[in-house]
């Protein structure tokens, strides 16, 4: 079975939409749902709220702005397509300022469009339909690259620059550069395994090299953060045929 979230053109504004109104328990993950079709913002929670998350949501970038002044969230998912400041836009501006998961929900099946979403700072996409399983299955794999505690250096050193592997803090000559949770993941994974080449398929988000091109955007991201010319990388280089490898100090 397939969600239906095809818009319904309905921008109506959300009435009491937030905590107060989430049954999970106050432990369970907190999402937000920005989309400006009432719709969908209702399908959406009801189904998140009976898998154990509890909902907010939000009608427009502002008021996704409102509900981020004065709450934490676990996750975002945010469509692509808003009237006024668009779901990329949106995105884009807010990895200045956070690192919050998001996950994109976009009716558009060019691939440029999705890559343009990972660009801005996204983790993952959903092509409008989809199935509701997959949703629930997408959003806990972030949580669970979000939230994981695992047994990896402390540190690792890449010349001026230094990444403390549990706290994910990166920093360049002492001063700390933000990282998505994305890119994180990334220098965890390559962290495990410093000076041996890591595929595609084991770097891509859902482990099944299906975004392997979206693999490639995110190192490329990575490399204007960490590298001094990212044209000519000294940490992070691709192996041919392999994937990547990063080399650490």
């Amino acid at each position: 079975m397939q969600l239906d979230v095809s818009p319904s053109h309905s921008s109506t504004p959300d009435r009491g939409t937030g905590p107060r109104d989430a049954r999970p328990g106050d432990d369970a993950p907190h999402i937000l749902v920005i989309d400006d079709d009432r719709r969908i913002r209702e399908l959406l929670k009801t189904y998140l709220t009976e898998n154990g998350f509890r909902i907010s949501t939000a009608e427009s970038a502002p008021a996704a702005d409102q509900h981020l002044k004065g709450l934490s969230f676990d996750l975002l998912i945010l469509d692509v397509m808003m009237p006024g400041e668009t779901g990329l836009e949106f995105a884009h501006r807010l990895r200045d300022t956070s690192s919050v998961p998001i996950l994109m929900l976009t009716a558009r099946s060019d691939s440029d469009d999705r890559i343009a979403g990972l660009e801005s700072g996204v983790d993952d996409y959903l092509p409008k339909p989809f199935e509701p399983r997959e949703l629930v299955l997408r959003i806990n794999n972030i949580l669970k690259r979000t939230q994981a505690v695992e047994t990896l250096p402390a540190e690792i050193l890449l010349g001026n620059c230094s990444f403390h592997v549990e706290r994910g803090e990166f920093k360049m000559d002492g001063i700390t550069v933000r990282l998505t949770t994305r890119e994180r993941d990334l220098l965890r994974q390559f962290a495990r395994s410093p000076g041996k080449p890591i595929s595609r398929n084991d770097l891509s988000a859902d482990g099944t090299g299906s975004t392997a091109r979206a693999v490639d955007v995110q190192i490329n991201r990575l490399r204007r953060k960490i590298e001094p010319d990212p044209a000519n990388p000294i940490y992070l280089q691709t192996v041919r045929g392999a994937g990547y490898i990063l080399y650490t100090d």
